[in-house]
């Protein structure tokens, strides 16, 4: 059974960089034909898909962040990282690591596989 598990700061500072990791288990995230990606969830708001890699290390990013985001992973670790940079209060959300098997970049973001969520508040 594949199992996915979000860690990294609770609070972050506005103009910081956010990073998160979730690790994977239960599979090998370079496996095909899985889908690694990051969305959020901002307090009051619906889910945002943020970006993905895919098992070929290839990644995938939302228009609307792309100059602030980037994934990637550690192979070794089964692990796969958002950077979010300059970070603002409007960042604050609850983020979740999903897997599935295919690119899902809309909603409903129904993925195979969930995180339990970690929330992240930017405040200074």
């Amino acid at each position: 059974q594949v199992q996915l598990q979000e860690s990294g700061p609770g609070q972050v500072k506005p103009s910081q960089t956010l990073s998160l990791t979730c690790t994977v288990s239960g599979d090998s995230i370079t496996t095909n034909p899985y889908y690694w990606t990051w969305i959020r969830q901002p307090p009051g708001k619906g889910l945002e898909w943020m970006g993905a890699i895919g098992y070929g290390g290839i990644t995938y990013y939302n228009p609307s962040l792309k100059s602030r985001t980037w994934v990637d992973r550690d192979t070794t670790k089964n692990q796969f990282t958002l950077h979010l940079r300059s970070v603002t209060p409007e960042d604050t959300a609850v983020y979740y690591c999903a897997g599935s098997r295919g690119l899902k970049t809309t909603p409903p973001y129904e993925y195979e596989y969930r995180g339990q969520g970690t929330q992240v508040t930017v405040s200074s």
